[in-house]
């Protein structure tokens, strides 16, 4: 339900995966809740991705990244400059930079692991649906390991607005970001669009990813 007591639409998903079984049981942990999300088709590879995401334009597209002939990665960045508005999100077994990486600067909203839950990952796919990204913290702590030697240039930032992009970085929602800083959401909202103005970026991904280049934020493991 919306915040006016309305139906909030379908998350419309597409899963590219080369293994059958496995888009199955993706498909049984993302329809477990009736209302939310519809998976709308199946790709095996990413060529038949693009064409799908071409005839029947998903709002997401959960993409793995080991498949025969265009890979993951290549699916993502042509998906990403053809149809802007279809969101990417790489689900992997692969939590290398190298891998994420590639991801983010093909133009992926999101890297999560397919060890990820269910609740979790259907989560996750509302989110990059209405325009948040996500990462999972042993992802987020990998971008951070490989950029930890750049050069720390004075940040932008402030402290509160460090705060919200370090909760933001561990994959925490808006409403959970408000309640560990008894801020509210609107605020954390408005908080985030400075940050995306002062980094000239335009998702929360590319934002964290600027600021752990620059050594702006930290992330602390254990969350």
């Amino acid at each position: 339900m919306d915040d006016q007591g309305g139906s909030l639409p379908l998350v419309r998903v597409l899963i590219v995966d080369d293994h059958p079984i496995f888009r199955a049981g993706l498909r049984e942990r993302l329809e477990t809740e009736p209302g939310s999300i519809e998976v709308v088709g199946e790709a095996g590879d990413g060529a038949t991705a693009r064409s799908m995401t071409a005839a029947i334009r998903p709002d997401v597209v959960l993409m793995d990244i080991s498949m025969p002939g265009m890979n993951g990665i290549e699916a993502t960045r042509v998906i990403s400059a053809e149809f802007p508005d279809v969101e990417v999100i790489i689900l992997s077994v692969y939590d290398d930079d190298q891998y994420v990486h590639a991801a983010l600067e093909a133009g992926a909203s999101g890297y999560l692991l397919k060890t990820v839950e269910a609740a979790e990952l259907r989560d996750s796919v509302i989110r990059v649906a209405r325009g948040e990204s996500v990462l999972s913290p042993s992802v987020a702590r990998t971008v951070l390991t490989r950029l930890s030697g750049a050069t720390v240039a004075s940040s932008p930032l402030s402290d509160r607005e460090r705060q919200v992009l370090e909760l933001a970085a561990h994959g925490a929602s808006n409403k959970s970001i408000a309640k560990d800083l008894f801020l509210s959401t609107r605020t954390v909202e408005a908080h985030l669009r400075n940050i995306f103005e002062k980094l000239g970026v335009t998702s929360r991904t590319e934002a964290v990813t600027e600021a752990m280049r620059h050594d702006w934020i930290r992330l602390a493991d254990g969350r």
